[in-house]
């Protein structure tokens, strides 16, 4: 049998005298190449869009369906850390600054955030807790998976017609084996990580037959 998030953490907070619980969630922490996306959604708990699941689990039509849904329903931030600050930081904390920028984006500060993961970030400076496979099983976090995943996919739709050959409207620059042949035969682009391996030992290979 599997579950769907519920609002059982978020419930625990208002339990806890919080009133604006927000969740925030990371797309994006494996590609080769684009920005890592955060999103932060504070729901309503009185206008929830039903369907609400880890973004990974809904096709590509029901994503963006919900994803207009909580945008015109709940309080959204969306924020970016770019493959400049991923290569400088590392993708860790590259994520992490997205997940702040997002929490800071909201209309309202929350009184508590609902963080996707197992670390929270160290600048998120107020109430908040880290909820392992968070986007599974808090509403709030869905909510955040879902508005991530469809802006980051839209963010690199928009750099395959700049960059065309590499597949990102299909793989959105994760390693497949199409986008690894392509960084073979067409080369690194502005857009790639190259603190990621396969990008620097291209990058490292270029170097020494160029010597």
């Amino acid at each position: 049998m599997t579950s769907t998030p519920d609002f059982s953490f978020e419930e625990a907070a208002f339990a806890r005298g919080l009133i604006y619980v927000a969740g925030v969630d990371e797309v994006g922490r494996g590609p080769l190449c684009g920005p890592v996306v955060a999103a932060a959604v504070r729901l309503d708990p009185l206008r929830i869009p039903p369907g609400l699941n880890d973004s990974k689990k809904l096709t590509q039509a029901r994503r963006e369906a919900l994803a207009a849904e909580i945008m015109a329903r709940a309080d959204v931030a969306v924020a970016e850390a770019s493959v400049e600050e991923i290569d400088r930081l590392n993708i860790l904390q590259a994520s992490h600054l997205a997940m702040c920028r997002a929490v800071a984006g909201l209309a309202q500060a929350p009184d508590h955030v609902l963080v996707d993961g197992n670390r929270l970030p160290r600048d998120l400076a107020l109430s908040a807790e880290a909820v392992v496979k968070g986007d599974a099983r808090s509403q709030s976090i869905a909510a955040a998976s879902i508005v991530a995943k469809v802006w980051r996919d839209r963010i690199m739709v928009d750099l395959a017609q700049q960059h065309p050959g590499y597949g990102w409207e299909r793989n959105a620059g994760y390693p497949t084996k199409d986008h690894l042949e392509a960084l073979r035969n067409l080369g690194v682009t502005p857009h790639h990580r190259r603190s990621f391996k396969p990008v620097h030992h291209i990058l490292y290979q270029d170097q020494t037959i160029s010597r």
